[in-house]
């Protein structure tokens, strides 16, 4: 079993899918760690309901942007976490968790990924940027996460149509499922070792 960490900024419903996933054994790991950020995330409660160690860690608590990213470096190592999950996970990793855990950190993103994404794209703005935009399919992406936002190799994508009555809350509602299914299938590659990365491209072993 793979020690799994998982990072989280709001509700933490796809922790709970992480969670379910891993009760039920699509899951080939255990989540040993939540780092949480907002001290009203509901991830935590989740996490203390499950048992699960939860740690806050905050760029102002910490003292800066710098200090919170080796709190966490530090956090997730004295976990010996092997794969990190970010689920709505709302700032930017250090480089030394990304060196260190290369290729095993996994992001859900809300929008078909290279569309809608980047920095501010995040929670509402991105499906609301997707209605603006009068675009006709939106979805969900999984990915390894890298140095920049929202720019790792891609896992696994799923589409939903975008209808004219549509809203961003209809249509966060409407692709949330996918993110869930998502999350669990490719954390589920991800801890049995299936995934391999040649020039960006993920290929499923």
């Amino acid at each position: 079993m793979k020690k799994i960490a998982v990072l989280s900024s709001g509700g933490g419903t796809n922790f709970e899918a992480v969670l379910n996933g891993c009760k039920q054994g699509k899951i080939n790991g255990e989540v040993v760690l939540l780092i949480y950020n907002r001290k009203e995330a509901y991830s935590r409660q989740r996490a203390q309901r499950r048992g699960i160690p939860a740690k806050y860690i905050n760029r102002i608590a910490s003292g800066g942007v710098e200090k919170m990213q080796q709190e966490v470096y530090e956090e997730l190592c004295a976990a010996e976490a092997e794969i990190i999950v970010l689920a709505g996970y709302l700032e930017k990793l250090g480089k030394k968790v990304v060196e260190n855990w290369e290729n095993k950190i996994i992001n859900v993103h809300p929008s078909l990924i290279p569309m809608f994404c980047g920095k501010g794209y995040f929670g509402q703005n991105v499906h609301k940027a997707v209605i603006d935009g009068g675009v006709k399919i939106s979805g969900c992406t999984v990915h390894l996460v890298d140095a920049n936002y929202d720019t790792g190799p891609i896992i696994m994508q799923e589409c939903v149509t975008v209808e004219e009555e549509d809203t961003p809350q209809s249509l966060a509602e409407k692709i949330l499922p996918h993110e869930h299914k998502c999350l669990v299938n490719s954390l589920a590659l991800l801890c049995d070792d299936r995934i391999r990365i040649d020039k960006n491209r993920v290929f499923i072993i």
